[in-house]
């Protein structure tokens, strides 16, 4: 189906279009552009258009460009603008106001891409839905996925991220959000806030952007809810979380090694709902991605029974039979959140572990253990180290046999154990992953946790090429 055709682009962006063309979808990046996609030439590292050749080689029907390149062709497909991310802009304020879509935003410490993923699940039964298939949630990212919006599109899903002050609002504009929702305000990304009401503000200015009549979804169940709610004057507030006084709330969570089974008063109504992945965080991300689809018309009752077709994105809780000896059938169960970390993820991932249960009898050691191989949590600004070292304090680790710890920061929390309960500490992922072959055993489950930039997931790849991954 046909996206953009030449002279629509070029009335969104104000540029000027060489040849005659029409693409099915926009491409940032040459390494997974599909043919027929319009290639938006965005400067990074480099500059994207010393890749416009590359693109339009590989099949894309035109490239948007702020000068032609040397060695493109004369009579190649182009959209020359003025400036290339002030065009993908316009182009993403084009895709959202050509289309009848409701459209729901979603922000928050912790959850945003797992309560975007729960969003696309349930609404996906009731709607032709688009959002993102990755983390785009940057400046680039939102008016990327935006611009890919289909004009028929009926329900639409974009998350918003940030890394440091005056980023959310301006992409809540653009994004012109019916519904918009705060999962949760927690300590991430501190060194660039004095404390959590400056993080919950820079979360409540996604509400900048809610259309006249939107509705703002907020987790009411944090110290900084006022905060937020303070945002959102002026619009219809829904809170959801445990508390008696939100106006949705979830009354029971039990946790099973292979689901989490909840209930919830949504409106009034009592709703079943099951998680295929143990978590009480998905429980309440869950809930949230229900109000916000009920926020945007979609029906509670049906969007609750899809919830089961859910699953964590890769690097977010992602769970894994690992076979180490296929004839006897011997495995090790791996956690994956090797893709982010702040002290309230990092706590909502203990607590699973802290619910799995091991194998017995299998293996070199005859004991199943819970095993933690815990990278540092970057961006706590000045309290960082505390708040490594606090994590000996919850009420799940004691439930956990053995905690591995990588980088200087999760030091802290390794002094903080004692006997066979403190395993290995090194300075790095590399070494961490060197080491693992001998560190845990058939019949293990293994939760490796950290940010990104720790490069704990260097450790899970690891694990995997012990064996033969089942996912």
């Amino acid at each position: 189906m046909t996206l953009w055709r030449d002279k629509d682009a070029a009335n969104a962006t104000g540029g000027q279009v060489q040849g005659s063309w029409s693409v099915d979808g926009v491409s940032i990046d040459t390494r997974t552009i599909q043919p027929g996609d319009l290639f938006v030439a965005l400067k990074d590292v480099r500059d994207g258009h010393e890749f416009v050749t590359q693109a339009l080689e590989k099949g894309a029907g035109a490239a948007m460009v702020s000068r032609i390149p040397d060695g493109v062709p004369s009579d190649a497909p182009l959209l020359i603008v003025d400036d290339v991310l002030a065009a993908l802009e316009a182009l993403g304020r084009a895709g959202r106001a050509r289309t009848q879509a409701r459209v729901v935003a979603v922000t928050g410490s912790v959850g945003k891409t797992s309560t975007k993923e729960m969003l696309r699940a349930v609404l996906s039964s009731q709607g032709r839905t688009h959002a993102a298939e990755a983390s785009y949630n940057n400046h680039w990212g939102v008016p990327l996925t935006l611009a890919r919006m289909p004009e028929d599109t009926e329900f639409a899903i974009i998350e918003i991220g940030m890394n440091h002050p005056g980023e959310i609002g301006p992409l809540a504009r653009l994004t012109r959000p019916d519904v918009a929702m705060v999962t949760t305000v927690a300590a991430a990304h501190l060194e660039a806030f004095d404390d959590l009401a400056g993080i919950a503000r820079e979360k409540g200015a996604i509400f900048e952007g809610l259309e006249p009549e939107g509705i703002a979804v907020i987790n009411g169940d944090l110290d900084t809810t006022p905060v937020l709610a303070a945002s959102a004057d002026g619009h219809d507030i829904e809170c959801f979380g445990e508390g008696d006084g939100n106006d949705h709330r979830l009354t029971h969570v039990s946790l099973t090694p292979d689901a989490t089974i909840c209930k919830a008063m949504i409106a009034g109504e009592e709703q079943l709902f099951k998680i295929a992945s143990p978590g009480r965080h998905f429980a309440m991300n869950a809930l949230g991605a229900l109000v916000a689809a009920r926020a945007l018309g979609a029906d509670a009752t049906l969007a609750a029974r899809a919830m089961t077709q859910w699953q964590p994105p890769t690097g977010r809780g992602t769970r894994e039979e690992i076979i180490l000896d296929a004839p006897e059938g011997l495995s090790v169960t791996l956690i994956d959140d090797a893709f982010n970390a702040n002290p309230t993820s990092m706590a909502a991932a203990l607590e699973v572990l802290g619910a799995m249960q091991p194998v017995n009898g299998v293996g070199r050691i005859q004991k199943g253990r819970r095993i933690a191989i815990l990278g540092d949590m970057l961006e706590l600004g000045p309290d960082e180290v505390q708040l490594h070292a606090d994590l000996a304090d919850l009420p799940f680790i004691p439930a956990i046999d053995q905690v591995h710890c990588v980088g200087p920061r999760m030091q802290a929390l390794w002094a903080r154990l004692d006997g066979d309960q403190q395993g290995l500490w090194v300075d790095t992922a590399a070494g961490m992953s060197a080491q693992v072959h001998r560190l845990i055993d058939a019949g293990d489950v293994v939760l490796v946790k950290g940010s990104k930039g720790s490069l704990v997931s260097q450790t899970v790849d690891a694990i995997r090429k012990m064996g033969q991954s089942l996912r």
